[in-house]
């Protein structure tokens, strides 16, 4: 009896000196957790659930466990909370802009949209961005560091009680390139489809990339039915280059091969990204161009009047324009949406809000 429990003392001192981050735990993983701890494997149910259906911001709060186990908890495995430090409200729309601070000081933003078929949230999956995009804010300061699975979580969990309703839908299309976080964000969407959490269907969530193509792949093979949603913003390689420095190691060609593949594991259409930008890549020769490199692909177009950000220096076309880039593309039966604008009042546009504080 004394070796247990000096066993269950030296793992406790073990892990009190480890990064240890529970809320990024499967329940697999919390039973061997706990039972490191000399708990019984039922505790990680119990556990998982006031983390992740309950999402309490504290031990003390999760009552059904022991007062010693939340002691020991609280010593060895902080609980990841992120708090906003502000909120923009758009008084046209209702969009909401959070800010969020991280444990470590950096922070990231998060953006509530609220649409007829639910509440959803697009969330960020790392503190500033690597891939350089020329239009994007979120480039700005360049790549800080991934977000842990916890962090992606916060910041879905922490909307939905800060409003009282349930998200139905969630899209990791903000600061970051998601695919560039991929165990992270392998763990996030395996946590946030959970039965015992938030429960949110898969065919609920879509992940954006700019065309990281052995990810594009991975991910395919995986066979999962999020929709993937690939940042194209330009009709040829060489226009696509002139955007996104991304282009110089993955060409269009390889890219578009990538996403038939995903199409061809998962069943799943692609949504493809395209950010219209006044004078760049808003012509007819760019509608032309664009409906060949799409051509008989099952997919569906997003049309983005660029959101103006001022070290960037772009500008959106005006309604006329983007109108009939729309039509071109249906004339040759291609399925596009223009996206309907959310949040122009209050620092919109990815990474925005997050640049006002960076030094």
């Amino acid at each position: 009896m004394d070796n247990k429990i000096d066993q269950t003392n030296k793992n406790i001192t073990d892990l009190a000196s480890a990064d240890t981050d529970i809320k990024s735990m499967t329940i697999p993983q919390l039973e061997r957790f706990l039972q490191n701890l000399g708990e019984k494997p039922y505790r990680a149910s119990q556990l998982f659930a006031w983390m992740h259906q309950k999402q309490v911001r504290t031990y003390d709060e999760m009552t059904n466990l022991s007062a010693q186990l939340r002691q020991t908890l609280r010593q060895i495995a902080p609980l990841t909370v992120l708090e906003p430090v502000e909120v923009q409200i758009s008084r046209q729309d209702g969009t909401r802009k959070y800010l969020f601070q991280l444990p470590d000081g950096n922070r990231i933003e998060s953006v509530l949209m609220k649409y007829k078929h639910g509440n959803s949230v697009c969330i960020s999956s790392q503190a500033g961005c690597r891939m350089a995009c020329r239009f994007c804010a979120s480039a700005i300061g360049g790549l800080v560091r991934n977000l842990k699975p916890s962090e992606m979580l916060e910041q879905i969990y922490r909307i939905g009680q800060d409003i009282g309703e349930r998200i139905s839908h969630v899209v990791v299309m903000g600061t970051g390139e998601p695919l560039d976080n991929y165990d992270n964000l392998l763990r996030f969407l395996e946590l946030l489809t959970d039965a015992h959490g938030l429960k949110i269907s898969q065919r609920s969530i879509t992940v954006s990339t700019c065309g990281l193509v052995p990810k594009i792949r991975a991910l395919a093979d995986r066979k999962l039915q999020i929709t993937l949603a690939l940042s194209l913003h330009a009709p040829s390689q060489e226009k696509r280059l002139s955007l996104m420095p991304v282009a110089a190691r993955y060409a269009l060609s390889d890219v578009m091969d990538a996403c038939d593949y995903y199409f061809a594991q998962t069943g799943r259409r692609m949504t493809f990204e395209y950010s219209l930008i006044r004078g760049v890549n808003d012509s007819d020769q760019d509608a032309k161009q664009l409906c060949a490199l799409l051509a008989h692909k099952n997919c569906h177009v997003n049309l983005i009047p660029v959101n103006p950000v001022r070290e960037c220096g772009y500008r959106q076309p005006d309604d006329n324009t983007t109108a009939d880039f729309k039509n071109k593309l249906e004339k040759n039966k291609i399925n596009v949406t223009i996206r309907r604008e959310l949040g122009r009042d209050i620092d919109g546009a990815c990474g925005q809000l997050r640049k006002k504080y960076l030094q």
